[in-house]
């Protein structure tokens, strides 16, 4: 049986918390007046929180000081945590949970690589931890997607060659990363969007386990 290294972004793969994110950093910039859409959010996805307040103050072409972006950036993770309280399984995007569960069956190495500060209480509260062999988050790298670093840390803690990683992702800038690492990307969401990605699905219920398969025994 071949060995791959599957390794998935958190927020808008696993879980719908890109939604929770929008309406945070939509408070901070009514506060700020600031006209804050869906569509610049998409600017957002995979970014780190600190790139995420800069993006959202050239957009109003606020020059603010470093104490004012720390309460801000302060203020946005409290309201964001506030929203995964209540997270249990039902969070869960759909057909993430076969994926995960083939994948195990199938004894897959399986990691997280994920900008996010929070994700370990994410796969806590949602009861999917232990689908994991490896976590890599916001709190363990330095630079944000594209740059590969999540990725390829993840690979390197599972002990899988880059090449024989596959990453599913929802963010340009996380498709890009993963192709930048040589890894095989999926990209999870609109085909306009994520047109880098070596394969497209809407979510991973269009996602047969068969295709699984087939990128194991590549």
């Amino acid at each position: 049986m071949n060995k791959k290294a599957f390794i998935f972004d958190l927020d808008g793969v696993i879980v719908d918390t890109a939604k929770y994110h929008f309406i945070a950093w939509q408070k901070i910039a009514q506060e700020l007046g600031i006209e804050f859409t869906p569509e610049h959010n998409e600017d957002l996805k995979g970014v780190s929180r600190v790139r995420s307040l800069d993006i959202i103050l050239e957009l109003g072409k606020i020059n603010a000081s470093q104490e004012d972006k720390n309460k801000w950036l302060i203020q946005k993770n409290e309201t964001y945590l506030s929203y995964l309280v209540n997270m249990n399984q039902g969070e869960l995007l759909p057909g993430v949970l076969p994926i995960l569960q083939f994948l195990k069956e199938k004894n897959q190495a399986v990691a997280l690589g994920s900008a996010s500060k929070n994700a370990r209480p994410i796969l806590e509260k949602t009861g999917i931890k232990n689908y994991f062999n490896a976590i890599v988050d916001g709190n363990d790298v330095t630079n944000a997607k594209p740059d590969p670093e999540v990725f390829l840390q993840a690979a390197k803690l599972l002990n899988i060659p880059t090449k024989n990683a596959i990453v599913f992702e929802d963010s340009v800038a996380g498709i890009q990363a993963a192709n930048i690492a040589n890894m095989t990307s999926i990209g999870i969401g609109k085909e306009n969007i994520l047109h880098e990605a070596k394969y497209i699905f809407k979510d991973f219920t269009f996602m047969d386990t068969s295709f699984i398969e087939a990128l194991i025994n590549k």
